[in-house]
């Protein structure tokens, strides 16, 4: 199957860092049963560990970290981010961190550039916080472009829960809690194929964005990523599994003939998916932003992506809430490119619904 193929290429858990009292949770017993011989290395915290965070120049073990270290820590502070687009909320994450390595990733500029997966084992903290949360909100009484019904919690703006779900029931344990929330739902992007996930019975109160670009720009920057026509050909069976199915297109990225690609893209999606997951299907279109220090150590192990994701001549300075230097498309140029792609989707996907376009 592909997805006990791919599982063992992104993950062998050699070593697991771990807190002191990791052994006082349910879910930190069982991760630590699946791993027996993983070489186990106690820490004080779980973000606070020198060998593995902040080393940009460490990139000759990239990798290996990422496929063969875990860490596990417990999460302290909960709250629910407010959030404006494909959510109405950011839950507190289950985990943090990913075994995928794309190289116009964000989440590694907040915890060391290689940043393996840290998963949360007091899951049942978390979903308790979720729950009373969404009791707070109340009946949903305002449709609104995030959702017409349900009040949405992002689980996965940190890493990707279909690769989290490889490693444990975190994710599982969500998505069969919120079938009984009424008044909400979960969502998360994914750029891996999980097919576990299609036993777990969403009942549609869980939104699943697949993540699509063009298959050659995916082949350089998608690192470690499940092929593009495979996150295609699964979206039907995941819609049909109960999931609420959508797509992302992102991080657009515009080069030479980039529109002809994207064009093959829709070709195949008109080809693959069925009419009901076409009659549902929902996009989000973001373009790339992309940041100096990143690129500085993408230089030093994957300089063939910075041709297309570092690209002065066309991008502009745009400073984060943090002071760090980002980089997006300069204004003028983003407004074109931004109405060609929608414009292409208007045309050959008119079926799919555009939450947001930036």
């Amino acid at each position: 199957m592909l997805h006990e193929k791919t599982i063992d290429q992104l993950l062998t858990i050699h070593e697991i860092y771990h807190e002191p009292n990791i052994r006082e949770f349910a879910r930190g017993r069982e991760i630590l049963a699946k791993y027996p011989d993983a070489k186990l290395i106690e820490v004080p915290a779980h973000n606070k560990i020198p060998e593995l965070f902040g080393f940009e120049g460490a990139v000759e073990d990239w990798l290996w970290n990422k496929k063969n270290v875990l860490i596990l820590g417990s999460k302290h502070s909960l709250s629910a981010r407010p959030n404006t687009r494909s959510s109405h909320w950011v839950a507190p994450s289950q985990s943090n961190g990913c075994t995928m390595s794309c190289s116009y990733c964000y989440v590694p500029r907040r915890k060391g550039y290689a940043n393996p997966i840290t998963i949360f084992v007091n899951i049942e903290k978390i979903m308790g916080y979720l729950e009373r949360h969404a009791a707070r909100q109340g009946k949903k009484l305002i449709p609104d472009l995030t959702d017409p019904e349900y009040w949405v919690y992002e689980i996965g703006e940190n890493g990707d829960c279909s690769a989290d779900a490889a490693i444990c029931d975190n994710v599982k344990d969500l998505v069969q809690q919120f079938r009984s929330i009424p008044n909400a739902k979960l969502t998360f992007a994914t750029k891996f194929v999980n097919r576990q996930m299609l036993d777990y019975d969403p009942q549609r109160k869980t939104r699943i964005r697949f993540s699509l670009m063009p298959h050659q720009m995916s082949k350089l920057v998608d690192v470690r990523t499940t092929p593009i026509s495979d996150r295609i050909a699964v979206m039907n069976d995941f819609r049909e599994a109960g999931y609420e199915v959508n797509v992302s297109f992102a991080p657009v990225i515009y080069y030479e003939g980039w529109l002809d690609d994207w064009r093959r893209l829709f070709d195949e999606m008109n080809d693959v998916l069925d009419d009901e997951t076409k009659k549902k299907l929902v996009t989000e279109i973001i373009f790339l932003t992309h940041n100096e220090q990143l690129h500085d150590v993408n230089m030093n192990w994957h300089p063939k992506a910075e041709e297309v994701l570092w690209r002065p001549d066309i991008q502009q300075v745009k400073y984060s809430q943090s002071g760090q230097r980002n980089v997006r498309y300069k204004n003028n140029t983003k407004r074109e490119l931004v109405n060609e792609l929608v414009n292409l989707c208007t045309e050959m996907i008119p079926y799919c619904g555009i939450r947001y376009a930036f």
